[in-house]
């Protein structure tokens, strides 16, 4: 795969395509990054409201942020009332864990998690967790590298790190089974000692205090390219290649032998790899089927709607041969469309109905398949007896439609 970052107009687009030039991922992002996801803050309590088991943090004046009493677990008070519960005037650390979409704000937590290339450590899980997309044994390996970590740490208490076991657990990323185990567990120490500083210093800072900027989402998103499926990372505007090659040079050095700055006067990238043509499909509502089928994508305040046509299909085969032809790769084009527009939440596919209980699972079983190359968590729930599928896709950004249109 080839990872393409271009300027278009005011937005820093971001494409990570496959081996047929068609693009797996899509990105936008404004010129002056204003995205706070995974930024963490001194926020002041506006209010609490039990009968939604929420209350309102202001992150920064006129920024209200959403926060679920169930998140509020061991935080750090910088101001606090009288009252043991959360109340009106406190003030807390908060980290921004989904950003605002349409008419919702940010949402925060007092779960503090710092992401790295192969770790994170997490606060709303205290444990040990391998991503599931490992085999057995690099899972087993992982797993005893992490666990001898934490013993480590734990019998060192001059290490300067927190104590993993109180504050977060550590979950091992998919890019971790091609990293070396000294190579994991320096970051994990890295991350521990920024956890520790962040908790340590926030006493000591001012309402409103940001204690922990995210970089860009353009330059975030390195963090999960993986170097065996990665050709080459290229850049075209000369600005946004010297920002990456800092970046690249001070957290991710194993990645700076694919990047590139491309220039060709004669051949811009945009049109090298046809990156308005992508953009424009990619917003398309109607997306189209070599079997001559289509699917009809239609976003929704609730959610996502894909209706499966057989459109043009005229195979001259059996009719139940036919359906299951288009509902297979409608299966994989659905999943490639959730990854590309980045859609999330509740997404239901209304496939074209079939018969027999075979057709039924070798389409589940298609679209499960799929959906394990997707690096967000997503899952298949349920088809019922009309052929609908509810898909459940894990919500961080929001889509490509809301951060381009």
């Amino acid at each position: 795969m080839k990872y393409c970052i271009a300027k278009m107009k005011n937005r820093i687009l971001s494409y990570l395509l496959a081996e047929n030039g068609h693009a797996v991922e899509i990105h936008a992002d404004e010129m002056e990054d204003r995205n706070l996801l995974g930024n963490i803050y001194i926020g002041r309590v506006q209010k609490v409201v039990k009968n939604i088991q929420a209350a309102f943090v202001e992150i920064s004046p006129g920024v209200p942020c959403y926060l679920p009493l169930e998140d509020l677990r061991d935080p750090i008070y910088t101001k606090k009332g009288p009252s043991k519960d959360l109340q009106q005037g406190d003030e807390l650390v908060v980290q921004v864990s989904r950003e605002a979409m349409k008419t919702k704000g940010p949402s925060v937590t007092t779960r503090l998690s710092l992401q790295g290339r192969y770790v994170i450590l997490d606060g709303k899980h205290i444990g040990i967790g391998i991503s599931k997309k490992l085999e057995e044994g690099q899972r087993e390996k992982l797993r005893r590298i992490a666990e001898s970590y934490r013993k480590d740490l734990s019998a060192d208490s001059h290490s300067g790190s927190i104590r993993l076991e109180e504050a977060a657990g550590i979950v091992i990323r998919t890019n971790a089974a091609c990293a070396s185990e000294e190579t994991i567990l320096e970051e994990l120490r890295k991350l521990s000692r920024q956890l520790a500083d962040i908790r340590g210093k926030a006493p000591y800072r001012t309402c409103y205090s940001c204690l922990h900027q995210m970089p860009p989402g353009w330059l975030r998103r390195f963090n999960g390219l993986r170097m065996r499926d990665t050709q080459s990372i290229m850049i075209e505007d000369e600005q946004l290649y010297l920002q990456a090659r800092q970046y690249l040079q001070e957290y991710l050095p194993e990645l700076l032998p694919i990047l590139v700055h491309y220039h060709d006067p004669l051949l811009p990238m945009h049109k090298l790899y046809s990156l308005e043509r992508e953009l424009s499909e990619a917003l398309s509502q109607r997306v189209w089927l070599r079997s001559g089928g289509y699917l009809v994508i239609q976003p929704t305040e609730a959610l996502t709607v894909v209706d499966v046509n057989s459109g043009k299909y005229e195979a001259g085969k059996k009719k139940e041969e036919t359906i299951l032809k288009v509902n297979l790769e409608a299966a994989r084009e659905t999943a490639r469309q959730m990854r590309l527009r980045n859609l999330s939440g509740i997404i239901i596919i209304d496939f074209i109905n079939m018969e027999t209980e075979e057709a039924k699972n070798e389409v589940l079983g298609e679209l499960r398949a799929r959906l394990l190359l997707d690096p967000l968590q997503a899952n298949v729930v349920d088809m019922t007896k009309l052929n609908l599928v509810e898909v459940v896709r894990k919500k961080v950004e929001g889509p490509l439609m809301e951060h381009v249109v």
